[in-house]
This record gives structure tokens, sequence and C-alpha cells, in this order.
């Protein structure tokens, strides 16, 4: 898959010791603003992200 033209590089924070170790962050810089996205995920999910992603397009479909 490529990349298109204008989309955003996004790239891996640094790990500090005030977060949680395990937790990934994406960071974006946008002019003079940087961005950091942390991910965490629910350890008592009952739903698998496949499944997630799956309902989320169904009801976006649902509401066109």
């Amino acid at each position: 898959m490529s990349k298109a033209k204008n989309a955003p590089e996004m790239t891996a924070a640094p790990q500090t010791g005030t977060e949680h170790k395990d937790a990934p962050a994406l960071v974006k810089k946008i002019g003079k603003t940087t961005y950091v996205v942390r991910v965490h995920f629910s350890e008592t999910s009952k739903e698998t992200m496949s499944d997630k992603i799956k309902r989320m397009l169904k009801n976006e479909v649902e509401q066109m």
C-alpha cells in the first residue's frame, strides 16, 4: 500500500517513566504544536479489534 501524497508522517514517541511502559504512542508535529497520541487496550474487552472495526463500519454504512 502506498502513502497518499499529503498523508501526515507519524513517528513513535519515546517512552518515559511517567507513562505505562507498554503503551504505544504516535507523535505528529503540525506547525508549532506537537501531538502525542497514546494507545491502550482493555484487558477485559470481549470484542476483538477486528470485530470492533467491522461493527463501526457496519454502523457507518447504515447511517448513509
